[in-house]
């Protein structure tokens, strides 16, 4: 595959972009290919999903779009989950269902979710709205997590407690990419200052319990506000990075034409690279678009695999590649047979304090090994043995006589 057609280089500022027309090849070959597979899967007998209808197996095949950088994305800020807008949804569904994990109380939230200014059709969508805390105290079992997991198609997360959800919802929602909370701004902008002082919670349950007025205007936006920012959410790829080089975001299904699954690649590329890649396009490696069991599809490739020149690695010249080979234990340690002694005998000296009976049977050991053996001597065992036979002789000769007698 032939690279975009701008590339960053050292002595290029400009800012690289993906090739249309190769993204288009990308997706129109990857579509294609998922449809074929798929109804190849469904049409035999051993491996049918008797549960799922198969048109429904193909449309609802996610798409991923995988960026590789050069070097790891390692800023704290930066690996904080985040949305980056789609030109087409991934929630269009008017069917699908919504929980909102709202900051505490959530009685300022399901206030303004009721309200007349709410829209109405947006409404019907939210089934349940549940704040930090009663989060943390009603689903900390894994069997209320996967209840929870399962009643609801999107969660959205306020983002003044997007970093603790981790920690409360486990592997059931973090296992996968596929109901993880979306970050939401609920906080009306008058009550920002407030919570980066700490004051955002405490004070709400203070002063709000006048009524439920007061907690909104203290905590939570307008209805207005809030209806904007889940549709805004809900037409958003959610974007969670990890410590390492390699990034994958959900960008389609299989339903989506190849012009709007391209549309949403260029979308994603952009705002990833804009915000969240540390030194943008000079730090990207490789873009890719696959299906879950695909091969990954090149959409953008750099011609330089290094960030700056102290990373390529000169090469050594013949004569130190030889000198390497010939010494392979350079550099290794090997403690000194008499520090190997001493540390020995200071283990066995410790450890025969404890136990005088093993430290006399020790020492009587030691003095048998080092006893001389006796030496040899052939003619005075042969004299010793010709004796004690003539001995027995006599002693048989003198009891056969007492017994005839």
């Amino acid at each position: 595959m032939s690279p975009s057609n701008e590339i960053v280089t050292r002595s290029q500022t400009a800012v690289a972009t993906v090739s249309p027309e190769q993204t288009l090849k990308a997706c129109k070959a990857l579509l294609a290919h998922i449809h074929k597979t798929t109804k190849a899967k469904t049409s035999d007998p051993s491996k049918k999903n008797l549960l799922q209808e198969d048109d429904e197996a193909v449309a609802e095949t996610p798409i991923w779009l995988n960026l590789t950088t050069k070097r790891h994305i390692a800023d704290s800020n930066r690996l904080k989950p985040g949305k980056i807008r789609l030109p087409h949804s991934l929630n269009d569904d008017e069917n699908t269902t919504i929980c909102l994990i709202t900051a505490d109380p959530q009685r300022a939230y399901k206030d303004v979710v009721a309200s007349p200014e709410f829209p109405e059709a947006l409404r019907k969508r939210i089934t349940r709205v549940i704040d930090y805390s009663h989060l943390k105290a009603k689903f900390s079992q894994y069997e209320a997590q996967r209840k929870l997991f399962s009643e609801h198609d999107v969660f959205l997360g306020d983002d003044r407690v997007i970093n603790r959800l981790p920690k409360v919802l486990g592997k059931t929602f973090y296992r996968t990419t596929t109901k993880r909370p979306i970050p939401v701004v609920f906080q009306s902008k008058a009550a920002k200052p407030d919570a980066k002082k700490g004051n955002d919670n405490k004070s709400a349950r203070g002063r709000g319990s006048n009524g439920a007025n007061g907690q909104g205007q203290l905590n939570a936006g307008s209805a207005g506000t809030i209806a904007a920012e889940v549709e805004r959410a809900l037409s958003s790829a959610l974007v969670h990075l990890t410590p390492s080089p390699n990034t994958s975001i959900r960008v389609g299904v299989a339903r989506f034409s190849p012009e709007e699954l391209a549309a949403n690649v260029e979308a994603v590329v952009a705002g990833l690279v804009e915000k969240w890649v540390p030194q943008k396009w000079k730090n990207v490696k490789s873009i890719y678009v696959k299906g879950p069991e695909t091969a990954a599809l090149p959409v953008w490739l750099t011609e330089e695999l290094w960030l700056e020149e102290k990373d390529v690695v000169a090469e050594l010249p013949e004569q130190d590649k030889k000198a390497i080979k010939e010494k392979p234990n350079i550099g290794k340690k090997r403690k000194a047979p008499e520090a190997v002694t001493e540390e020995k005998q200071g283990e066995e000296g410790a450890a025969g304090t404890g136990t005088p009976a093993k430290k006399a049977k020790k020492e009587k050991k030691e003095k048998k090994e080092k006893a001389a053996l006796p030496t040899s001597n052939d003619e005075e065992l042969d004299k010793q043995i010709a004796e004690r036979k003539t001995k027995l002789k006599k002693q048989k000769a003198k009891a056969k006589a007492a017994l005839e007698d």
